[in-house]
């Protein structure tokens, strides 16, 4: 991956976003870029603000203050900017290029596999039949879940259920994917496949925001990595800078907090 994304343009920009919930400040004033086919993992304490960064991203948590444009199109913006029904709609036209993935799957029971992917496209981006389900059957393929078309949800594995939720959006061509936690909910021994579906989306420049726990997966696949504190983005940078030679305190006490020893530079 390796990309220079200094010479990239911002293909969403999140700026001054300011979030509250029951008197609790939950980002302050937050901005973040990102470029087009970059991948960005947000790391950092429970509760520090990455979830909601990431929800603001497609406006499933509204900001009270500041704005997200994705490729120059206004995504969300605080209240009092526009009317509700032109940001309802203009929120509507972009959302469809954004993809969620949620730490709990998300997938429904009452559908089989193949139908999981084929109906949002139906009903949301208005495909044909035959349209969504040969996409469908690319999506499921590309995610290693080809031969599981046929299954219920309740028959697959919670590795499995992530990784059909991933093909679900996948199936809908995203220009944006955003991953809150999507390895958390699984037993230690599922979470390789999701993370390697994962690793070959951003390999074909997928351009992903990612919160994680998981920091080995980070460091591999990540070309950004953001540290968040108490809402404030504390620091940023790839990989290798971030996780081997942090340049605040703060982020020394938590990669020490979690034993990351993995990633201390090696002596001579």
């Amino acid at each position: 991956m390796a990309m220079d994304t200094g010479k990239m343009s911002n293909f969403l920009e999140m700026t001054g976003l300011v979030k509250t919930f029951t008197g609790a400040t939950a980002l302050q004033d937050v901005s973040l870029n990102v470029a087009k086919g970059e991948v960005v993992c947000l790391i950092g304490p429970s509760g520090c603000g990455k979830s909601t960064l990431l929800r603001t991203a497609n406006w499933l948590t509204p900001a009270d203050a500041g704005e997200v444009r994705l490729d120059g199109e206004l995504v969300g913006t605080m209240p009092d900017q526009r009317s509700a029904s032109k940001q309802a709609k203009g929120l509507n036209a972009v959302r469809a290029r954004i993809g969620m993935v949620f730490q709990n799957f998300n997938v429904w029971p009452h559908l089989n596999v193949l139908e999981n992917v084929v109906c949002p496209q139906m009903v949301v981006a208005k495909r044909s039949r035959n349209e969504a389900e040969k996409k469908a059957l690319v999506a499921l393929s590309e995610v290693g879940l080809e031969d599981k078309k046929s299954e219920w949800p309740d028959n697959l594995s919670g590795g499995q259920k992530q990784r059909l939720a991933i093909a679900r959006v996948l199936a809908m061509d995203p220009d944006l994917m955003l991953l809150d936690e999507p390895t958390s909910a699984l037993d230690p021994e599922l979470v390789s496949g999701v993370l390697a579906v994962l690793k070959r989306l951003a390999e074909k420049n997928m351009t992903m925001i990612i919160v994680t726990h998981e920091l080995g997966f980070a460091s591999s696949v990540a070309d950004r990595i953001v540290f968040l504190e108490g809402g404030h983005i504390i620091e940023q940078g790839p990989p290798d800078v971030i996780l081997q030679s942090p340049a605040t305190e703060r982020l020394k006490l938590f990669l020490d907090k979690l034993n990351i020893t993995a990633f201390q530079p090696k002596s001579d």
